[in-house]
Formats: C-alpha cells, structure tokens, sequence
C-alpha cells in the first residue's frame, strides 16, 4: 500500500510579475473584496516571493503556489506548477 499526502494545502493561482532572480519568482495573486460601506467590489491583489527550484517558470506565466516553511526572509511560498504558459510574441 503507498502512502500519499493528505494533508490539505490552501493553494492561490496568480501570474509570474518578474523572473529576474534565480529560483525565486514575484508572483501577483489578485482578488476582489468588498467595500465595507458603499458594498463595491474594488480589485486588489498580493505580491508573493515563491521559490522555484528549477527554474521552470516565466514571466506571464499562470502558476499555482503553496506556502512552506520560509526559505529566506521574504519566501515563504513555493511553485507547485505551471497551469499555462505564457503567449510569445512573434
């Protein structure tokens, strides 16, 4: 009998902003909240450090992440997949 992960991470889907460093990635998770007076929902979105071990991905690309024990002062995410590449322009 193999033994798999149960353990039930709260992945976030967002877009690689920058892939300058090696292995790290700034990733932009953006959402929608509600205004807590006029009940508009106004976009906003989180900045991530995510550590990319191999390297894998580009800017623009969709990726999934998850949180880690922290690997440096600002990484505490990292790189589950890439969901989909991004479009290169001709």
């Amino acid at each position: 009998m193999t033994e798999q992960n149960t353990s039930r991470v709260a992945t976030r889907v967002g877009f690689v902003e920058s892939d300058s460093r090696d292995k790290t990635r700034k990733v932009v998770v953006g959402y929608l909240d509600r205004h807590p007076k006029y009940g508009k929902y106004i976009r906003k979105r989180t900045v991530l450090q995510v550590h990319d071990e191999a390297n894998e991905s580009k800017a623009g690309d969709r990726v999934e992440v998850a949180p880690c024990t922290p690997v440096s002062k600002t990484k505490s995410w990292r790189l589950v997949r890439v969901v989909s590449a991004a479009h290169a322009s001709a």
